[in-house]
């Protein structure tokens, strides 16, 4: 398990597990579709750690990426 994800300081962040749980899916689906990462240091992470200090370091929230589905057609 990420380390990041035993805290609740990512839970809080963005208002709940389910909340994160979804914002993490969609993020990852991004990835893995080819966009690229928000942060700086992806040498040597997951894709999920990558998501996860995305979120930590307020690179993206659960509005940004619902603004953007709706803005695409997505949802």
């Amino acid at each position: 398990m990420l380390e990041e994800l035993k805290s609740e300081d990512i839970v809080n962040k963005v208002g709940g597990r389910f909340k994160l749980v979804a914002l993490m899916q969609k993020r990852l689906q991004e990835l893995l579709e080819g966009s690229r990462p928000l942060i700086d240091d992806v040498e040597g992470r997951t894709m999920l750690e990558i998501v996860a200090q995305e979120i930590l370091q307020d690179k993206i929230a659960i509005d940004n990426l619902v603004m953007k589905d709706r803005i695409s057609g997505k949802h």
